[in-house]
């Protein structure tokens, strides 16, 4: 259960680019971890896929450059993508112990396999901080998003796109990947403002957050349900929108009906601006990256202040209780604020959305 507390108040510190390892194996690393070190410090730092924009995009970058600016340049971050693969997460994790780095931020494709990596790199003295998902095992802190919020966000915007309609209006469920923890939370979310105010005709999961896995259960519920049948489809992330979206085009859909998502991958922003896709959750992933490198370099330098300053919070996994927690506000978006959110905030700049193919569609809704 998690227990919400006061709303922080740190400073986001300045961004300066350094050096960074990139490993499938890892690279550097040569300090073991203890309390009030210097700023000669190694961040291990573990995504789980490519297929989900940000991550490459944004989240790398973004903890590299803050670890940077935290340290005075002395500080690294050495990093490895699992590529959707749950077994080349845990070597590269277990790589990490191996190298001594002296903390480990990792975003767990599977939060209950990953538990024993999380247990020997305790029993290393590395501390590890779950980072986008909750990971089971001793993990020594968390930051997210408040991902029940995510899918009532979702929900909300189906609700209020059907309107007096809603209660007859039959709708298809695209859900994530069981084996992430934040799956049940965004479900959940989501039912919580579905559940007996919309038909939901089909429900599905899809393993590995999957987009082509997406497509074809897409096709399914087409059959199933008949394509002018279908008046909205909650699909959990932006990748599963765009498959969605494909499913319903293929299917010969001339107006798709509302599309929800998440994460504001650039196509998907591109998909607000023409229509095709209704929503998506924006969660500014800047802030959660620059506040786990924050919380990943205090917690190794022994910055007690600091770090209970970011994770006055806190959150139960099945195996560990009371987990120092931050979480970042989330925010529904749609082609009415892009703006405000994601151009104010300096993810994207008109001119990467307004590319020639989305030009006419920008100046309709006044980007430009």
């Amino acid at each position: 259960m998690r227990h919400l507390a006061t709303a922080l108040t740190a400073s986001v510190s300045a961004l300066a680019l350094t050096a960074c390892g990139v490993i499938d194996g890892v690279g550097g690393g040569d300090s073991s971890a203890s309390p009030k070190k210097g700023n000669d410090i190694t961040v291990g730092l573990l995504l789980p896929d490519k297929d989900t924009a940000r991550f490459e995009a944004f989240d790398h970058p973004v903890i590299k450059k803050e670890v940077a600016a935290l340290t005075d340049g002395k500080g690294k971050v050495v990093y490895a993508n699992a590529e959707a693969s749950q077994d080349k997460q845990s070597r590269q994790f277990q790589q990490m112990v191996a190298q001594k780095v002296d903390v480990i931020l990792v975003d767990a494709l599977d939060a209950k396999a990953i538990a024993p990596d999380v247990q020997k790199a305790k029993d290393a003295g590395i501390p590890v901080i779950a980072y986008d998902r909750l990971a089971q095992g001793p993990i020594a802190a968390y930051v997210s998003h408040d991902n029940e919020l995510v899918g009532e966000i979702q929900a909300r915007a189906i609700i209020a796109a059907l309107g007096s309609k809603a209660e007859s209006s039959k709708i298809v469920m695209m859900n994530g990947d069981p084996s992430d923890t934040n799956y049940a939370k965004f479900k959940d979310g989501a039912l919580g403002e579905l559940e007996h105010r919309v038909v939901i005709a089909k429900e599905y999961d899809t393993a590995k957050w999957s987009p082509a896995v997406a497509k074809a259960n897409m096709k399914k519920a087409i059959k199933a349900i008949g394509l002018d049948n279908i008046a909205a489809v909650y699909a959990a992330n932006d990748g599963l929108a765009g498959a969605v979206i494909e499913a319903l085009k293929d299917a010969g859909a001339t107006k798709i009906p509302p599309v929800t998502g998440q994460d504001a991958n650039l196509d998907a922003v591109q998909r607000l601006v023409s229509g095709e896709q209704y929503m998506t959750a924006y969660k500014p992933f800047q802030e959660e990256a620059t506040r786990a490198a924050e919380m990943a370099v205090y917690k190794v330098q022994g910055r007690d202040i600091q770090f209970d300053a970011l994770t006055r919070d806190t959150v139960d996994s099945p195996t560990e209780k009371k987990i120092p927690t931050m979480l970042v506000p989330v925010v529904s978006l749609t082609k009415d604020n892009i703006k405000d959110t994601v151009i104010a905030d300096g993810i994207y700049s008109v001119k990467d959305i307004c590319t020639p193919q989305y030009a006419a569609a920008c100046a309709a809704i006044g980007l430009k």
